[in-house]
């Protein structure tokens, strides 16, 4: 391999502008590696995530009569709440696995043959965790709101046209929780005639509500549906049971609720943050004119900048893993990219609880885990620079080996091996005394054969 070294002694410009075209193209294909493993990752990561949902857009299309187009609609405004978990998580992976695969084929020999130090190499590392960095940022900030306000009103769009169309004249609807509706007619409006309500919300204190007729009217502002009655009336049974009360009225609103809408909205949004940047302050500011507590809002608002600040860290950190890893091929690379994602995560959700309950400072409270991790970046860059070696994670390697060898010591004295049959070497013990045999045959013959003659 030609070191496309200037020459100390005559240095031309045409020499500078090789070396200069050599180090692009290195920048180049660093980078474009990277890309590639980490948009392969993500597409993977999230659809397998995507696969949890499959059961309940199957519910969906086959028990609410939700169309192809909706289902579509649905995957496209919870995809941001994958992405703001996945996208940090991919950036250590490509990293990882990218800088594993230089190292194995003897890319990373050949790099540090040319002069390439190591922090010039982070050149295309760091262009590529900005770029997840900045993706994360879109994501946090107007994707995952923007999803999750979508997938609301499109939710109480199925809730409505369910509520509207399932409701048939002469038949007992149990659709909503704790009420059974009958009505004897029903128009085209959706104007309900002779209607009787069986209302069993409170057990101790059962209503019973008949009405002339009611009228099903949307209200997109708290998201549920209200049953307007006119000309009816109340019955209720109280707690002694020996107390019953009646009730006229000429109009009475009711709320209709399904039972299944606050599970569909955990089942498809589990933990999400739905407020934006803005609102988030409002809240907050809302808060302490009450004199409430602001801590679990504020842990939000410094979330959606701590995230996305973790792509630059783990972007960093994952070229030296990936080139210490080298010697246990792509799974091992894969494994340590998950360890590290799994103690991260532990953390975050450490320090951020107890942020929201006050225990330390709700805006520092995630923050914690990136300076640890920034302190480890730091050191490994250090190290990779100078080219010495972890002793950190020697001694680690040589614990690790160490409690192995002694787990097998302690298994082979309470489990003691038994004798151990080698179906091979019976095999062969047969085999010779059959040839054994077959000799001694062979040697009796020729004797009689000489003494006879």
């Amino acid at each position: 391999m030609n070191r496309l070294v200037p020459d100390r002694g005559s240095s031309s410009p045409a020499q500078f502008s090789s070396l200069n075209m050599i180090f692009k193209t290195i920048d180049r294909y660093i980078l474009s590696e990277l890309l590639k493993t980490f948009f392969i990752s993500l597409g993977a990561l999230t659809m397998l995530l995507f696969l949890d949902k499959f059961l309940f857009l199957a519910e969906m299309i086959i028990n609410r009569g939700v169309s192809v187009l909706e289902v579509v609609r649905i995957m496209t405004y919870i995809s941001p709440a994958f992405l703001a978990l996945t996208i940090p998580m991919r950036v250590l992976i490509a990293s990882v696995v990218t800088w594993n695969q230089f190292s194995a084929y003897n890319e990373w020999v050949a790099m540090k043959a040319c002069n390439m130090s190591f922090l010039r190499l982070m050149k295309s590392v760091m262009i590529f965790s900005v770029f997840g960095y900045l993706l994360a940022n879109i994501v946090m900030f107007y994707a995952l709101p923007w999803g999750n306000l979508s997938y609301k009103k499109l939710i109480y769009d199925i809730i409505q046209n369910r509520a509207t169309l399932d409701i048939k004249p002469n038949v007992f609807n149990r659709d909503f929780k704790n009420l059974v509706l009958f009505t004897r007619d029903k128009k085209a409006d959706s104007t309900l005639k002779h209607i009787f309500i069986a209302d069993t919300t409170s057990p101790e204190t059962p209503k019973i509500i008949t009405a002339d007729e009611g009228l099903i009217i949307p209200n997109p502002k708290i998201l549920k549906i209200q049953l307007k009655l006119n000309y009816g009336t109340i019955h209720e049974l109280g707690k002694s049971k020996s107390n019953y009360q009646t009730l006229n009225f000429d109009r009475y609103d009711l709320n209709l609720k399904l039972p299944d809408t606050e599970r569909l909205q955990q089942k498809a949004l589990v933990g999400n943050r739905e407020l934006s940047f803005t609102q988030i302050r409002q809240k907050i500011a809302e808060l302490k004119k009450n004199g409430q507590d602001t801590f679990s809002p504020e842990v939000e608002l410094s979330k959606k900048f701590s995230i996305p600040f973790t792509c630059l860290l783990f972007g960093l950190l994952g070229a030296p893993l990936g080139l210490h890893s080298s010697r246990s091929g792509k799974s091992g690379s894969f494994a340590i990219s998950i360890i590290v994602i799994l103690v991260y995560y532990i953390a975050l959700i450490s320090t951020q609880n107890l942020g929201k309950i006050g225990n330390i400072n709700s805006y520092l409270s995630v923050w914690i885990p990136n300076l640890v991790l920034l302190t480890g970046v730091i050191y490994m860059a250090y190290k990779m620079q100078m080219e010495k070696p972890f002793k950190i994670f020697d001694q680690i390697g040589h614990f690790i080996a160490g409690l192995t060898e002694s787990i097998k010591k302690w298994n082979s004295r309470l489990f003691p091996p038994g004798p151990i049959s080698n179906p091979r070497k019976k095999r062969t013990h047969r085999n010779q005394k059959k040839i054994d045999r077959a000799a001694r045959e062979l040697f009796d013959e020729k004797i009689k054969q000489i003494r006879s003659d």
